[in-house]
């Protein structure tokens, strides 16, 4: 066994630990549960290739969300992705009003959609989310009162529609 990859029991951890979290991320850029969990297979393979060092379990985290946003933002790049059409997924196990909420949450645009989940789910500050995701902490604000300010107008709209 080759010295330069991890060793079994840190990366099973790190599956073990990560993956859910990594799939809901995922999912919420490519609103495709197979997309995600490909893209979540091929974050684990990276993780093998580069054999990065952490200083902590927060460093393996915030690797490893940055390695999946950027996987899911070539996924839109290619021209496969761009001549499919995507098929309406519904999360039939949650109770209606959840599934109504992670509905108007799936309908932001993808940059406000991991703010929200980032945030609220995973409980990072603004400050973490703009570290995490390379962009500054006021573009971070704005994204998640801009998210908020468009959940609160669709929640509005289905809830007055009933």
């Amino acid at each position: 066994m080759e010295e330069s990859l991890r060793t079994d029991s840190s990366f099973s951890d790190a599956v073990n630990k990560h993956t859910n979290m990594l799939i809901r991320v995922a999912f919420s850029y490519t609103k495709n549960i197979i997309d995600a969990q490909d893209i979540v297979q091929e974050v684990f393979l990276k993780l093998l290739e580069n054999n990065p060092v952490f200083v902590s379990d927060e460093h393996e985290k915030a690797w490893l969300i940055r390695v999946t946003v950027n996987l899911c933002r070539n996924l839109f790049k290619t021209v496969w992705s761009k001549r499919i059409v995507q098929l309406d997924e519904k999360m039939s196990s949650l109770p209606p009003q959840e599934n109504e909420v992670l509905s108007a949450v799936l309908e932001l645009p993808s940059d406000y959609r991991i703010v929200v989940y980032l945030f609220y789910f995973e409980q990072y500050s603004i400050k973490e989310i703009a570290s995490i995701l390379k962009r500054r902490d006021n573009t971070v604000g704005s994204q998640l009162y801009r998210a908020r300010k468009l959940l609160k107008t669709k929640l509005k709209e289905d809830f007055d529609d009933e």
